[in-house]
């Protein structure tokens, strides 16, 4: 956890600020009590109003300026631990957008929607109590540690005999604590998972009437989330009664042994409220610490959830020194290609080896599962080949940066993701700086005549997701946002599943006069897209099983046989 407090390095000024309010508090809390004594043993017992009345009003008015440090005090403390929440949670989510899928998959986006809500929250409270709490704790219980030895040693034995009792108290209490903060925070990722797949498939579970299944899932997640969450309760809140036990007694006690020396002459009234005073405030410093022993151990599992985050280095690393190609134009080239999945034993692509040009359509077509989606997912680097290198003009693509390499291609998913605002912000989400004419005209393009019809046209609202609009529309807006950016490389993941046949044959046409001069990739399941394509590689296996045009695969490639064979045989019959 003190790593992450490496931040609050830019707030030194303000934290040296609020420490000095912070000593003149505890000084204040410190003086009252001696001002007390004085007030009682001088003022009370020898009648005189006058003194009465003056120590009265500098109690007053150090009480009130305690006030006044008090609140500029919790204001800075709150500044700072907003400010460090704020600076952590852009750091984790920094780190969470430069990840590869792989890292999304094996953190999981609940646990890292988690981890930048609710643990950056509990270690901001956390740090809060420690400028509030932990801090003045010390300033309180050596100031009165102090005085209360100078007042009367021996009674101050009474004060300082449960203290090391109270320490291994709270020390056990948080090494068993520990273990289950571990597990409460894995169970709170369960649990968020169980809600967020029942809320985003509420058509699949309404549909297939697994409403009650979905309960049920939900049911025991919560269950399990509440029953360690009992238990962890259950163990820190055995630290406060036995707390305010050792506090009433160790009263009792300084007041019993107190009366035998006020009445031998040793000791004055006054000294001995001052005394229990003080007595209380060392206690107090001690509640205050066991408070923030208890908190501590919940905060650094947090803080241990976000280090692996910040410290994670991604799969997909980035150039050391990046090779400035300019445009990025020119053939591409895979060359002996081998990737597979970190959990997976078995290659999901083999030996795939292959060049396309600028100008052409290179159409990917197998069987479900034979590794298509996978094989043009690595041109962006979503994931890095584990054999072999693929070349863009010659150079490798581990040596172009990120930002150069994917602002060359425009990527068409075959579920598109549309983000909530208009349909003029969709597209230009390709290219923030395109004009209200290439937005039409990308639009033209992709065929989608069907936001000229909507109230408010490309100001036409878009829900989250995209809800509101079909499959194939959405797929046509995706496809604008590919379009308007121009890119020297365009990939169609299966991006015409949703599009219907007479569409789909107008955009073929209206792309190859735009992606003329572009390295064009085409993931599809339909053999009619398929020749038209300049190369047609047939996958099987995460294998090459036959590579060439239309013709040449229909006579030497008998996957591609099949394909092309099953699919007329189906329209056929329809």
């Amino acid at each position: 956890m003190f790593r992450l407090f490496r931040i609050l390095k830019s707030y030194r000024k303000t934290i040296a600020a609020m420490m000095v309010l912070l000593l003149f508090q505890s000084l204040s809390q410190l003086l009252l009590p001696v001002l007390m004594a004085n007030l009682v043993d001088t003022g009370v017992v020898n009648s005189d109003i006058s003194y009465i009345v003056r120590v009265g009003a500098v109690m007053l008015f150090v009480a009130a300026m305690g006030v006044v440090f008090s609140i500029w005090g919790s204001y800075y403390a709150a500044k700072i631990a907003s400010g460090f929440g704020r600076d952590v949670r852009q750091r984790v989510f920094s780190r969470a957008a430069h990840f590869s899928l792989q890292e999304f998959d094996s953190l999981g986006t609940s646990s890292l929607i988690t981890r930048t809500t609710n643990d950056v929250m509990h270690v901001q409270q956390v740090l809060t109590m420690i400028f509030r709490t932990l801090i003045m704790a010390p300033m309180l219980f050596i100031g009165a540690f102090i005085i209360a030895l100078w007042i009367n040693p021996g009674l101050s034995m009474v004060i300082f005999a449960p203290l090391p009792i109270i320490a291994a108290a709270i020390l056990l209490i948080a090494q068993r604590g520990m273990p289950l903060f571990e597990s409460l925070r894995k169970k709170t990722d369960r649990m968020n998972l169980v809600l967020r797949e029942g809320l985003t498939g509420i058509r699949v579970i309404r549909s297939f009437n697994r409403s009650e299944h979905e309960k049920n899932r939900f049911e025991k997640a919560n269950h399990d989330y509440s029953e360690t969450a009992i238990k962890v309760n259950r163990l820190m809140v055995i630290l406060t009664p036995l707390m305010m036990v050792v506090l009433n007694f160790s009263i009792i006690a300084l007041v019993w042994l107190g009366a035998f020396r006020i009445e031998t002459g040793s000791l004055q009234v006054g000294d001995l409220m001052a005394f229990i005073q003080y007595a209380m405030q060392i206690m107090f410093s001690f509640i205050l610490a066991s408070v923030m022993f208890v908190a501590i151990p919940r905060a650094s599992v947090s803080a241990r959830r976000i280090n692996e985050i910040i410290d994670s280095v991604p799969a997909v690393e980035k150039a050391e020194q990046s090779v400035e190609t300019g445009g990025i134009k020119g053939e591409i080239e895979f060359r002996n290609v081998t990737f597979s999945y970190q959990e997976s034993e078995i290659p999901v692509l083999s030996n795939i080896s292959f060049k396309a040009k600028p100008g052409e359509l290179t159409a990917i077509i197998g069987g479900t599962g034979s590794g298509k989606s996978t094989l043009v997912g690595l041109l962006p680097r979503f994931h890095d080949v584990r054999e072999g290198r693929i070349l863009v003009h010659g150079t490798d693509i581990r040596d172009i940066s990120h930002t150069k390499l994917r602002q060359n291609i425009g990527y068409i998913p075959q579920q598109p993701h549309l983000f909530k605002g208009t349909i003029a912000d969709n597209i230009r989400y390709g290219s923030s700086t395109a004009t209200d004419e290439e937005v039409k005209h990308a639009a033209d393009t992709a065929q989608a005549g069907f936001i000229s019809g909507l109230e408010g046209g490309f100001e036409a609202a878009v829900a989250k997701h995209g809800a509101n609009f079909s499959g194939g529309q959405q797929q046509r807006i995706a496809i604008a946002r590919a379009c308007v950016r121009k890119p020297a490389i365009y990939i169609f993941d299966d991006s015409f599943s949703a599009i219907d046949l007479k569409t789909a044959s107008s955009l073929r046409s209206a792309l190859q006069s735009e992606t003329a001069g572009s390295t064009v990739f085409m993931v599809t399941q339909r053999a009619e897209i398929a020749e038209e394509a300049d190369q047609i590689i047939v996958l099987d296996k995460g294998q090459i099983a036959g590579i060439g045009k239309h013709r040449k695969l229909m006579r030497t490639c008998n996957i591609y046989q099949e394909i092309v064979s099953a699919q007329y045989a189906e329209e056929d019959i329809s």
